[in-house]
Parts: structure tokens; C-alpha cells; sequence
């Protein structure tokens, strides 16, 4: 049994319900809002452990609940979708969402969804032995898990973070597309590879100055990505 408190965001009472069913079943403790409004509200108060977000609500869309929530809050994210373009999937990871459920899914794939999304969390990893790797203006501060590029400091999702830890970890190296989707999401996401694709899309657009030629996060295609690290990881 499990005390993690989960929200549900959607203005449809029977899925509500179906969700509130299958999460009560597995333990978690679930809360209910039907409105973006009240979501932010709700969150604010309770400060739940992990949200399920639909993105069409009646008054704000999912993707503006995600920065609105993420401008006071690192709670994880998980849309549910009933769209399945790429563009939606990169608006989702560029709103902060941390993973994203197409409607209609099953009891086994929500429930694995939340327990992947849960357990990538960056408190819940191992500590690090290493304190930074610098990648020119890109310094990654392992123990504090930070990022900033220069002087700024860039916000990631728990899951855009895991996925640059694991890349910094192994600098210079080319981690296998199984490797990466095994080590940050899981054994059951290794052969998702347009899902690590998205995920590193969205890493590229934040931290690469020009992401349609990144220099940071390379890739060799049909195999891998590696971050490329040229400066030393020490001060």
C-alpha cells in the first residue's frame, strides 16, 4: 500500500470515477478537480504527490494549468490526451508535463504510467558521487540537481532532468537508445524510441542555442545520443 496522493483533473465524472476506482484500488489516495481553476486551487492547498491533467478542460486547457502550476510547484505531470500528434506530445513536455496518457488506456498502462512517473522523481534517485559537469555555459549541478546555462537557471521537468543526469553521467559517450529509455524510464520503455526522441527534442529546445543543429546533445542516428563535454566537471 502506498500514502501518495494523486490528482485528477478532468471535467468528465466517469472517468473520473474509473480513475479514482483503479488508483483507490492500488493504494493511493486520490482528490478531484474538474476545473483548471480549481485544479491550481486544490494543488496549491494539498500539494499532491503526483497530477493527472486533462487537456481539455472548461476553462483553461491542460497546458496552461501545467506553467501555471510549475511557476510554484515541481510536481510531476502526466496529460491525458485523446490527441496523438507530435505536436501536442512537445507542447505537453514544453508546458512541463512528465508524461502523457492517450485516451482511451487500461487499468495496467495508468497504473504503470503513475508508478513510472512517481518513482523517476529526482529526490527518489541515487545520490551521485560527481558535483557538476560543465558543457561550455551548460553547468549541471548533480548533488542540487540544477541546470542553468550561464548564469540562468533552467527549469526542467523530474523526467527532462533523470534523462540529462544520465547523459552527464556518461559524458562524451554514446548511450544506446535501449540504455537511456531502460535507465530513466524503465525496462517496459525500451523499445519507445520516438518517445526518447520527444523527450530530448524538448531537452534541445531549452538548453542548445540553435536546437535544429545542436552542439550539446548529439545524436548517431539509428544508435544513440551523447552529451558532449568539453570543460572539466570540477571547479
Amino acid at each position: 500500500m502506498t500514502s501518495e496522493r494523486i490528482l485528477i483533473v478532468d471535467d468528465d465524472p466517469r472517468l473520473i470515477r474509473l480513475i479514482r476506482e483503479v488508483l483507490g484500488a492500488a493504494g493511493y489516495k486520490v482528490l478531484t478537480s474538474s476545473t483548471g481553476e480549481s485544479a491550481i486551487q486544490t494543488l496549491s492547498l494539498e500539494q499532491p504527490d503526483l497530477m493527472l491533467l486533462d487537456i481539455m478542460l472548461p476553462d483553461l486547457d491542460g497546458f496552461q494549468v501545467a506553467r501555471r502550476v510549475h511557476e510554484f510547484s515541481d510536481i510531476p505531470i502526466i496529460m491525458l490526451t485523446a490527441k496523438v500528434t507530435e505536436s501536442d506530445k512537445l507542447t505537453s513536455f514544453d508546458a512541463g508535463a512528465d508524461d502523457y496518457i492517450t485516451k482511451p488506456f487500461s487499468s495496467k498502462e495508468l497504473l504503470a504510467r503513475v508508478r513510472a512517473v512517481l518513482n523517476r522523481a529526482p529526490a527518489l534517485r541515487p545520490a551521485v558521487t560527481r558535483t557538476k559537469v560543465v558543457c561550455g555555459d551548460l553547468i549541471i549541478d548533480l548533488p542540487r540537481h540544477r541546470v542553468s546555462l550561464g548564469r540562468q537557471e533552467i527549469y526542467l521537468t523530474a523526467t527532462e532532468y533523470n534523462l540529462l543526469q544520465e547523459l552527464a553521467l556518461h559524458p562524451n559517450q554514446v548511450l544506446l537508445h535501449e540504455q537511456l529509455l531502460t535507465a530513466v524510464w524503465g525496462s517496459e520503455y525500451r523499445n519507445d524510441v520516438d518517445y526518447l526522441r520527444s523527450y530530448v527534442h524538448s531537452l534541445r529546445k531549452k538548453l542548445e542555442r540553435d536546437p535544429s543543429h545542436p552542439k550539446l546533445i548529439t545524436n548517431i542516428q539509428g544508435v544513440g545520443y551523447m552529451l558532449v563535454k568539453t570543460d572539466e566537471s570540477e571547479p
